[in-house]
């Protein structure tokens, strides 16, 4: 029997979804066996108590419920049957069959902030990256992540697991806590990503989302509730540096015409005031990369006898630099002597154009950057990629 294309899990939220559009924000729950039916045929759901739906609480919760996908609203008058869960005239709670069964919410009756309470809540503490939970970790009003690389194989993933869990909850409203199975074939592109290789695992990273990924990594490999605790506290209080990757500089990185840019070289070479420097950041993976090799090689050859010019090239997913984002492959900057300014260049990936480009000292390109500030010589390196 062939498969439905729409499993179980997404059939129910786009039912969810259509109930929510089609009829009112929030169920009607005549009786105390209403709600709890409510309750149980849900993961999560979200009650108002309210004898009086013109308040100011019940008319935020409608409005928060109109525009909250995914977590079934209901309203009852029936209190009395929830006591136990804290509830009273006039209270919002949210039931849930994991963590803790249910959560008051203590705000002031703001839609924004009910939707907020919502979405934390909504989570587990601890949240395992799967296809289902991707678009909730990463779409979520939490913008910072605790991602804890285990393997589920291994007699330590329970120990971590539950050391993180320990902690989550008190920084619940600004960090999400993540597991993520390094065993798990789909997930390899994000080790990559991270720089997480077999020796590294169990491990942790920290990231914040915003227009560029900032990523953090722990000074140890202390993964007990002490050490996850601290490092997440250090990361809200400033005290952590951006961990940035960078490969070791190869022996023969400029004995070939294109030589061989890393992280920690990359300064001394692509801001050198006195050359203009042409660098190429790729992907092992992309094909436009490869197509362009033997074109990028020929341009190399061309300038080899030019103490002016540098053609140069990064692996860009290995290594990351703090003044320069790449969000694709390939990406071709021109370092400009003198003053340090970069010119993207977006015209044809052929020799002529390349040539062209250089010999002009970036006149056909596009989008002058400002200067690159100097850095100090221990300073790391930044890119922003796609997971």
């Amino acid at each position: 029997m062939e498969e439905s294309p729409v499993r179980g899990r997404e059939a129910n939220d786009i039912v969810n979804w259509l109930l929510k559009k089609t009829g009112p924000p929030a169920e009607t729950l005549a009786t105390v066996d209403d709600a709890k039916q409510f309750i149980h045929d849900h993961n999560v759901v979200v009650i108002g108590f309210f004898e009086d739906e013109t308040s100011d609480l019940a008319k935020a919760m409608f409005s928060a419920a109109a525009i909250t996908d995914g977590i079934p609203f209901g309203v009852t008058t029936q209190y009395k049957g929830f006591k136990k869960h804290g509830a009273v005239p006039n209270s919002i709670i949210l039931f849930k069959k994991f963590d803790e069964p249910s959560v008051l919410y203590k705000g002031n009756a703001i839609d924004a902030d009910i939707r907020k309470f919502v979405q934390i809540n909504s989570l587990p503490l601890l949240v395992e990256f799967n296809h289902d939970s991707a678009q909730k970790i990463f779409g979520g009003i939490i913008k910072s992540h605790l991602i804890l690389f285990l393997r589920k194989s291994d007699e330590s993933f329970n120990k971590v697991a539950e050391a993180a869990r320990s902690v989550a909850k008190q920084f619940r409203d600004e960090v999400l806590f993540v597991t993520l199975d390094a065993d798990e074939e789909d997930h390899q592109r994000i080790l990559e990503f991270f720089g997480i290789q077999k020796k590294d695992i169990p491990g942790a990273r920290l990231i914040k989302l915003e227009e560029e990924m900032a990523k953090y990594k722990p000074e140890t490999d202390d993964l007990s509730s002490e050490g996850i605790q601290k490092f997440v506290q250090d990361f809200i209080d400033g005290k952590l540096k951006q961990h940035l990757l960078s490969q070791e500089v190869p022996e023969d990185w400029d004995n070939e015409p294109v030589i061989v840019l890393v992280a920690n070289n990359f300064d001394s070479i692509a801001l050198d005031t006195n050359k203009d420097v042409l660098v190429e950041f790729y992907a092992p993976w992309c094909g436009h990369c490869k197509q362009l090799v033997p074109i990028y090689d020929k341009v190399g050859e061309h300038f080899k006898d030019n103490e002016n010019v540098v053609i140069a090239k990064m692996d860009a997913t290995a290594n990351e630099l703090e003044h320069t984002k790449v969000s694709s492959f390939p990406t071709i900057k021109l370092y400009k002597k003198d003053d340090n300014k970069i010119v993207e260049y977006n015209g044809p990936r052929t020799f002529e154009g390349l040539t062209k480009f250089v010999e002009s000292g970036g006149v056909d390109g596009a989008n002058i950057e400002e200067p690159v500030e100097e850095v100090a010589e221990d300073d790391d390196a930044t890119r922003k990629d796609e997971l």
